[in-house]
């Protein structure tokens, strides 16, 4: 992704990141990190009171509501941690409310990223026991953390650790629930009209219309400013007749689709667009489960399934009707590096836009080779994001700065 259709100096920390040309002084990491933080915080308030007898006897809770939001609580703290140690690697492993600034200063230093991998495997797995067996966990609120979530992030947290036989595990168990199925249609799972109605999203955030507080996806805004736009890079990898990529992005009307929940650009420039930002949806899984299979020397059944992705692209019509023949790859006669190198780029075209392509290319040891080639000014210490200057400040120096920062 570019960070405009047309370069100029408009908001310049957005081309540091975007150029590796940054420091532990710009704001986008402190936003990663301030966010994630806030999660962890709300997440530890609610745990602490919904495991305490005392209080919750004065409410009218029942056994499986408390449950329920026990799970929801559990999962948020994972997938907060989850989205920090990639970032960021060892970081402040914090599990009970702070009453006072002097109780964060005494947990300023940063916990091993191993110790945090721990406590995140520990609370989905406590989400996965507690949350109810249905795809939505409470139908009228389908929006809720649900026990598919938690266990697609427990099979993402093996992936990430590169855990092939527990990957494949937990997605089969998953998969075993028939709560998902890949839609007919490639854009169904963004379209705003059909939110909830489909049977791809996983995990999503509900953004909504004329909420207060605002509920809006401000990317949308974005966009009527020329901002969030496809690399070149990114335009050329797709087939001539691969449907994938008029419905991620149309250059012509410079409109991401995908991020804007309709094909007609109607939400361009609106900070309260009801597109929601999916996090998790069940391609995305079955193509962890086809990578874990190919690394495990099971090429065969990983290329089946990245044909299933494939022909589901093929199955649906492009935005004027027509129909596209994509190449199908034989099961047979592929080693496991062509297999992996083919798993690659399935996961660019299918995911474009959603967020996975630079944690991707980091954790299959790839950024540096392929962000250089692009021009960008990428270091092997960039694997990391510095850790926020003003963080280390106010720690009084007791958390460390990454490497090469």
């Amino acid at each position: 992704m570019n960070k405009k259709w047309n370069p100029d100096g408009d908001q310049a920390w957005m081309d540091e990141v975007a150029a590796f040309n940054f420091t532990a002084l710009n704001g986008a990491f402190n936003g990663v990190w301030s966010y994630d933080y806030e999660g962890i915080s709300r997440a530890n308030q609610a745990i602490e009171i919904l495991e305490n007898d005392e209080i919750l006897s004065t409410t009218s809770l029942t056994e499986d509501e408390r449950k329920r939001l026990l799970g929801e609580a559990y999962f948020l703290r994972a997938f907060y941690y989850f989205d920090l140690v990639n970032y960021f690697g060892d970081v402040p492993l914090l599990t009970e409310p702070l009453d006072n600034f002097a109780a964060a200063y005494e947990v300023s230093e940063r916990t091993p990223k191993q110790e945090v991998l721990n406590l995140i495997r520990e609370d989905l797995a406590a989400a996965v026991n507690l949350l109810p067996m249905s795809k939505y966990s409470k139908p009228s609120e389908p929006w809720r953390v649900s026990i598919g979530a938690a266990k697609a992030m427990q099979a993402k947290v093996a992936l990430y650790q590169e855990e092939w036989n527990a990957v494949i595990s937990h997605i089969e168990e998953l998969q075993s629930w028939g709560f998902y199925a890949l839609n007919p249609h490639y854009f169904d799972s963004f379209d705003v009209s059909k939110e909830f109605q489909e049977s791809e999203v996983i995990f999503a955030y509900d953004h909504q219309e004329g909420q207060t507080p605002s509920k809006g996806n401000g990317l949308a805004a974005l966009m009527g400013w020329g901002f969030v736009a496809p690399t070149d890079d990114f335009i050329d990898a797709f087939e001539n007749e691969d449907p994938r990529l008029e419905y991620t992005v149309e250059s012509d009307e410079q409109s991401v689709h995908k991020l804007l929940g309709t094909t007609d650009g109607r939400y361009k420039g609106n900070a309260d667009s009801p597109g929601n930002r999916i996090y998790i949806r069940y391609a995305d899984v079955l193509l962890w489960k086809a990578e874990a299979l190919i690394e495990t020397g099971q090429v065969e059944a990983g290329l089946e399934i990245i044909n299933q992705i494939r022909m589901r692209a093929e199955n649906t019509p492009g935005l004027d009707g027509t129909s596209s023949d994509l190449e199908m790859y034989s099961n047979t006669g592929f080693s496991q590096e062509e297999a992996l190198q083919i798993l690659y780029k399935e996961r660019r075209l299918e995911l474009g836009f959603e967020s996975h392509r630079f944690n991707d290319l980091k954790r299959w040891g790839l950024a540096d080779e392929v962000l250089t080639e692009m021009g960008k000014n990428f270091q092997d210490y960039n694997y990391l994001y510095p850790i926020p200057q003003g963080e280390i400040d106010r720690s009084g120096g007791q958390i460390q700065q990454n490497p090469g920062y």
